[in-house]
């Protein structure tokens, strides 16, 4: 013990430095320890039905559709997404949710996850109509196909087609998923148009009254493309137009019946930190990086090079320099 310490009394500037070199090279090739840790694990959901193309909402000044602003409240949240969460993307049409793409980590898989936001469109609805009350209970078969806990925030003008009456109105009482479920409320509080469009996406007109009492403002099913020859109907005259806006009361009385939220999608602070401080939903072995503390060890290795080891020593044993 006795021959150790006078090895690092006499070498003690090597040996710093070489754990310095050791320190360095780890944090270069072991950058990361795998940890179980509680994270976010962000489902969201957009409404793809043609009312999301309504354009009532502003955007740098700009009106865009409905849509087009939930991709950007979408893209937002995951870009003030902190690394080590998760981020999975679906789609509501008609009556059912479908998955685009399963949770992912947002730092390693941001453009994956950027561009699935970026080709939502009203083309991917496989059916008509919107029936948010389906939606939901669909929505908690999708939390299930997880197989993790999730929160969900559901991006939706809450305008269901044909509207909702006590005939096929769903009893959402046995719903459990309200603590992991957010509404994300998109659109104006004054009625507008609903933009038509053909099956190649050009816009023709707007949806008439009669064709929504019947098929909803989201659009046929584009499978059978001979539908549009020459293209699909539109309002005669602005009277005849289908008017949609904002259903957020609505949209509250569903997040209660499901004891579920309700926050109106705003490009704002606000929001965004609403929705990173929902608790986190889920716990994942995710790569945890200690490379500040590899570093962090090295800078101390350096500055410890620097002290009077010799004095110090000396006077550890009472003796004079």
């Amino acid at each position: 013990m006795k021959n150790i310490l006078e090895f690092l009394k006499q070498n003690h500037e090597t040996v710093l430095y070489l754990g310095v070199v050791v320190l360095l090279v780890l944090a270069i090739i072991k950058p990361e320890i795998q940890l179980k840790q509680a994270v976010h694990n962000y489902l969201l959901v957009a409404d793809v039905s043609q009312s999301m193309n309504a354009e009532d909402v502003k955007l740098e000044n700009k009106t865009v559709s409905r849509l087009a602003y939930t991709q950007h409240l979408m893209k937002n949240v995951v870009q003030t997404s902190p690394c080590g969460t998760y981020i999975s993307v679906g789609i509501f049409a008609s009556d059912n949710v479908a998955l685009l793409i399963t949770p992912l980590e947002v730092c390693a898989n941001l453009d994956v996850i950027s561009d699935s936001i970026d080709h939502l469109e009203w083309r991917m609805a496989w059916k008509g109509n919107s029936r948010l009350s389906f939606g939901v209970r669909a929505a908690a078969n999708t939390f299930d196909s997880l197989n993790v806990p999730a929160q969900m925030l559901f991006f939706t003008d809450g305008d269901e087609a044909p509207r909702v009456n006590v005939t096929i109105k769903q009893d959402l009482s046995g719903i459990q998923i309200g603590k992991n479920f957010v509404f994300v409320g998109v659109g104006g509080h004054s009625k507008v148009g609903v933009p038509r469009f053909n099956s190649a996406n050009k816009r023709v007109g707007y949806w008439p009254i009669s064709d929504n009492n019947n098929a909803g403002a989201v659009g046929v099913t584009y499978a059978d493309p001979s539908i549009d020859e020459p293209d699909p109907s539109v309002a005669s005259a602005e009277y005849d137009r289908f008017l949609s806006q904002l259903e957020d009361d609505y949209l509250k009385s569903l997040a209660g019946e499901i004891k579920a939220k309700y926050i109106e999608g705003q490009n704002t602070a606000a929001f965004y930190d609403f929705v990173q401080k929902q608790k986190p939903a889920a716990s994942f072995v995710t790569a945890y990086s200690i490379r500040w503390l590899y570093l962090l060890l090295a800078a101390l290795f350096i500055l410890a090079s620097y002290l009077p080891v010799d004095r110090i020593w000396a006077n550890s044993r009472g003796e004079h320099v």
